[in-house]
């Protein structure tokens, strides 16, 4: 399953997610946002289980945000399982 999820609070305005059918994660994208640390987020967690990496980036904040690129993440694979 491909899902554009559209983010909210966070630098990154859309997240490209694409889980297959054993919730592995086959991609991510980041649309804005810090490129080196977004690209590397993505490298970290394709090949990985979707529930788990869901699970490790909930509730991540970014300075006094409520929330951060890694928990909209969360929220994508989520809303894509």
């Amino acid at each position: 399953m491909k899902i554009e999820f559209q983010t909210s609070g966070v630098c990154c305005r859309q997240i490209t997610l694409e889980v297959d059918e054993n919730n592995i994660i086959k991609e991510a994208n980041f649309e804005g946002g810090c490129n080196g640390n977004l690209s590397g987020i993505s490298k970290l967690i394709v090949g990985q289980n979707a529930k788990e990496v869901a699970a490790r980036l909930e509730g991540t904040t970014c300075g006094t945000k409520d929330t951060s690129c890694p928990d909209q993440l969360s929220k994508a694979i989520v809303e894509a399982l």
